[in-house]
């Protein structure tokens, strides 16, 4: 059975208490949620949600036997609209495994992956508008830079994006061939496939599915459904993802002053979170070796404080 990144930690972190009310941002294959179910008893309450519906259907099977748990087809950032259709006001905890499963990048039919040859599309929601054929048809090549700069920190953003935007006038680039071939000629001087073709791949699925954003509304969102003691767990995999979550917690883990516009103090706000983690938790290297995707794994931890009594709860 998938056994899903850093569970132990995970676990530990999210400090899961019989009868609470947690979310799980990425169910995927339902692993992180399985194991949060277990320790929520008859009165607990899980909410699990996905982007991708067919990691729904996947999750649906392994969880039918909690009945504590429903399943929602949304984004990070549907948070809070989904947590008000449901009635929900606050939270013990919620957790986000970012990034994309190991079934998904396994789908040849996605086009996730540089490794196998299929259609470019990328999109962890088939009916979202865009896929990466699409993008990359459309994209200026200054737009495609920065995202290859600020995704992807690659040195070669320029030239990258020049080949990618002069190669599509001479053929449409529809598969992931296509893009691994174009990403090569930059360098022709490696033997074999690239090392950037990865991260380039990884650049444009992001953008594709926006996910930083997504990512920070979600953050955002879930700060303010805590309620005091609840705990905020996110496994990153991606450097840009880890450092918009050490943001966002460094951000509501300190004071906050409002000004009016001449400058006088108009509000000053207490702290909401007290961030758990200074410095993020990698998997050990067990797991490593267990599971190769877990390499890049960074978790961060916060918990929402009381902010009446100035403490957590």
């Amino acid at each position: 059975m998938h056994i899903p990144v850093m569970a132990g930690p995970s676990l530990e972190w999210l400090r899961v208490r019989e009868g609470g009310v947690y979310i799980d941002c990425t169910v995927g294959m339902g692993g992180h949620s399985a194991l949060i179910a277990e320790r929520l008893g008859l009165e607990g309450r899980l909410i699990a949600l996905d982007r991708d519906p067919s990691a729904l259907k996947v999750a649906k099977e392994r969880l039918q036997s909690f009945s504590g748990v429903s399943l929602h087809h949304g984004n990070y950032a549907d948070l809070s609209a989904i947590a008000l259709k449901l009635g929900i006001a606050a939270v013990d905890g919620i957790l986000i495994d970012a990034g994309i499963s190991s079934v998904q990048l396994d789908d040849v039919a996605r086009g996730f992956s540089f490794q196998m040859e299929g259609p470019l599309d990328m999109r962890i929601d088939p009916a979202a508008p865009l896929s990466a054929k699409e993008y990359l048809a459309a994209v200026s090549e200054d737009e495609l830079g920065r995202v290859l700069r600020e995704y992807g920190d690659l040195r070669a953003w320029r030239r990258l994006a020049r080949t990618i935007c002069e190669g599509r006038v001479a053929k449409p680039i529809e598969t992931t061939g296509d893009l691994v071939s174009i990403v090569s000629e930059v360098f022709d001087f490696v033997q074999g496939t690239p090392d950037e073709v990865r991260t380039v791949f990884q650049a444009i699925r992001i953008a594709v599915n926006d996910e930083l954003k997504s990512l920070e509304e979600g953050l955002r969102q879930g700060i303010q459904l805590l309620r005091p003691g609840g705990r905020f767990v996110v496994i990153a995999f991606h450097s840009g993802e880890d450092r918009l979550v050490k943001s966002i917690f460094r951000e509501f883990g300190r004071p906050q002053t409002l000004l009016y516009p001449d400058g006088r103090t108009r509000e000053r706000k207490p702290p909401l979170l007290r961030v758990l983690t200074s410095k993020p938790l990698r998997p050990s290297a067990e797991e490593i070796k267990a599971n190769s995707r877990a390499k890049s794994a960074k978790l961060r931890a916060a918990e929402r404080l009381d902010v009446a009594a100035g403490v957590s709860s």
